[in-house]
């Protein structure tokens, strides 16, 4: 090993042979100062100096020697990196290494020093030597600074041309030794920086050797070729092994190569191993069993839900549910209930006449299928008080709009009680709901087996629905939308109407409704007259049997007017923005006069109420003053329904006081003229 003195540092440099240089094997430490040259002529006068020069020389050198040692960490990562980088001679020239040896000369080039120097070197090139030989494939300093060795090249990897050269490898005098660094030398903030750079240059060589590359045959192996470097990991987290060394490279003559900072290490997260699912495991379990009739949430109708294998028998009334294969306790139960499908369960008279079907759930037994459907069913009756008009919408005609229009045609009708006349009466409305023909059910012999059967249609309250609890959020917005596309009508809307002095423009249309029998206006000339000097162009109708007719007179008027009646209901066929005009007749009449109130808000409609005065009643021409009928309603409507509802709904009748009634009429035309709200 050769060492030579530098000129600007001063610091000794020990040179590996070229060989072990060239080969990856050496060890090249240089200092950090830049700027080396060298003189082979100092070398050949070194012996010439005189003898007090030589001892300043040598102090000098001593203390240089003892600066170098404190400042070893500095250059610690760069001699790591540098150890396997063949260097071309020219520029080992240029940094002032010694001449190259012959590569078949183990010999070393001599330095001509003084006895003692050389004495003192040789003895701690050996101390270090040997310290090195203890560590295998890389030790760790006494400082906790690993030094790393060379492990022998494989030669199948390298080839013949280097078996010659692989021998000198392990010749512990071509490596490189650092000298220990004193921990009195973190005491200064230049060695605890350099410390830090150290830190993270070797935790980058870490994760480099954790994830070494693979060659063609799937093994591990070296950047240069050679046989893998086994860095052994340290049981004390102050030794970090050294860095894996770089690809060798030949530096021009003018500069040193760089080193390039590698990535930051990938941190590794260990997955544990996925348990192989089966089919099976993925499907749901079947759903527990609830009963098949819900009885009690609903105020209006009991209804039932069955899904599965689900038959039904008109000739009985019956609707079976049977148990899957493979059911039990938790699954499946037997069941049977016994339900009228109309929603007036509170009302014994109107469910008197309604047929009772039987809903089962049962294991065995059931009647075999003569018709299979794709479709689901809905059993409802068409009994009660469907003669109403009033009733026939909101207890059939809104509920099954409410239930079937969320299958899009796609939905058999199954009807209990089937009266033809009243289905042909909304023949426009089955039409709408249904693709198919509804079924008489109680005339029908065959067992129609399906997927889904509801027995008993959805409703929640009369004439209203809550969009909260509808199917797809259904409103009264969207009931008389499908009324009016069902009956084929073209207004949607009410057109605008000219504002008071604004030309003449377009009178608003008025519908006056009067009655055949009972809550008559007896004088509808006289209301007609003051409606036409007020603005408006006046209908008077009282309706028939057949609803298309009047469906499209009422869906042509702008505003109806009319004594509380089924006569109203017919409102469902205005275009949105018309006013509603409800004559309240005398008595205690708030409650029947809500059947009209919300819904037609609800509607998009705008509600106006007239109460009539005692003079404006029959009822004051049959009774006298002081009557209770006239004085005290409360006490009559008190007693029962029967009696209220004949006095106060089918014995009196109405003539208006057109002085009282006329700013009723005049507040109508003004809300035509306003701007509609957007409903």
């Amino acid at each position: 090993m050769s060492s030579v003195y530098l000129d600007l540092c001063e610091v000794p440099l020990l040179v590996s042979s070229p060989r072990g240089a060239m080969e990856g094997g050496g060890k090249v430490a240089y200092s950090y100062g830049g700027g080396l040259h060298h003189d082979t002529k100092l070398l050949k006068s070194f012996s010439s100096v005189e003898p007090r020069k030589f001892g300043i020389g040598l102090f000098a050198g001593l203390l240089i020697v003892t600066c170098a040692y404190f400042s070893t960490a500095k250059f610690d990562a760069v001699h790591i990196a540098m150890s396997k980088q063949p260097i071309s001679s020219a520029a080992k020239n240029a940094v002032g290494f010694s001449s190259p040896v012959n590569a078949g000369d183990n010999s070393k080039q001599p330095l001509d020093l003084g006895e003692q120097d050389q004495d003192a070197l040789s003895k701690e090139g050996r101390s270090k030597a040997e310290a090195e030989k203890d560590d295998v494939g890389g030790g760790i300093s006494n400082s906790g600074i690993a030094v790393a060795t060379t492990a022998p090249p494989d030669p199948a990897a390298e080839g013949g041309k280097d078996d010659e050269v692989a021998e000198k490898d392990d010749d512990p005098s071509v490596v490189a030794v650092l000298p220990p660094l004193s921990s009195d030398s973190a005491d200064t903030a230049q060695a605890s920086g350099v410390l830090e750079d150290q830190e993270l240059q070797v935790q980058n060589a870490v994760a480099e050797a954790a994830n070494p590359p693979e060659n063609s045959d799937g093994v591990s192996s070296s950047t240069n070729g050679s046989s893998p470097s086994v860095i052994p990991f340290p049981s004390d987290p102050a030794e970090i092994p050294a860095p894996a060394p770089s690809p060798a490279v030949d530096a021009p003559a003018d500069q040193i190569p760089e080193m390039e900072a590698p990535p930051p290490p990938t941190p590794i997260q260990l997955i544990p191993p996925t348990p192989e699912v089966k089919q099976a495991d993925w499907e749901a379990p079947a759903p527990e069993w609830k009963p098949l009739c819900d009885v009690t949430s609903n105020h209006r109708i009991d209804w039932c839900e069955l899904d599965g294998d689900v038959r039904v028998l008109g000739a009985n009334a019956s609707v079976t549910l049977v148990a899957p294969p493979g059911a039990d306790g938790r699954t499946f139960r037997e069941e049977s209930w016994r339900i009228k499908p109309y929603p007036r369960k509170a009302d014994p008279n109107a469910m008197r006449n309604v047929r009772e079907v039987t809903v089962r759930s049962v294991s065995g037994g059931a009647p075999a299928c003569t018709d299979r459907h794709d479709v689901p069913a809905l059993v409802f009756s068409d009994r009660g008080y469907t003669g109403n008009y009033f009733h026939a919408y909101t207890d059939v005609v809104l509920p099954l709009f409410l239930t079937a229009r969320q299958y899009a045609g796609e939905v058999l009708l199954l009807v209990t009680n089937h009266q033809a006349w009243w289905v042909g009466k909304y023949a426009p409305v089955f039409r709408s709901l249904s693709k198919y023909e509804p079924v008489d059910l109680d005339r029908d012999p065959r067992v129609h087996c399906f997927r889904r059967v509801q027995v008993g249609l959805t409703s929640h309250d009369d004439f209203s629905i809550d969009p909260r609890r509808a199917p797809n959020g259904y409103s009264m917005l969207d009931f008389t939308a499908f009324l009016r596309a069902a009956y084929g009508l073209p207004r949607d809307a009410v057109l605008p109407v000219a504002p008071r002095g604004q030309g003449q423009g377009r009178r608003p249309r008025l519908l006056v409704i009067s009655r055949a029998r009972n809550r008559r206006f007896l004088n509808v000339e006289q209301i007609a007259r003051g409606a036409r000097r007020v603005g408006f162009e006046v209908v008077v109708s009282e309706g028939g049997h057949e609803v298309a007719p009047f469906a499209e007179l009422a869906n042509s008027c702008d505003a109806v007017v009319g004594v509380h009646g089924a006569g109203l209901t017919n409102m469902v066929f205005l275009p949105r923005g018309a006013v509603v005009i409800q004559v309240i007749p005398l008595g205690p009449l708030e409650f029947v006069a809500s059947y009209f109130r919300g819904p037609s808000r609800d509607m998009g409609l705008r509600y106006l109420e007239y109460r009539v005065a005692p003079e404006e009643s029959t009822l004051v021409d049959r009774y006298p003053r002081d009557h209770p009928v006239i004085a005290d309603p409360g006490s009559i409507k008190a007693k029962d329904w029967v009696s209220f509802m004949g006095v106060y709904l089918f014995e009196q009748d109405v003539r208006l006081d057109m002085k009282r009634f006329r700013p009723v009429l005049k507040k109508a035309l003004s809300r035509l003229r306003a701007k509609p709200k957007n409903n």
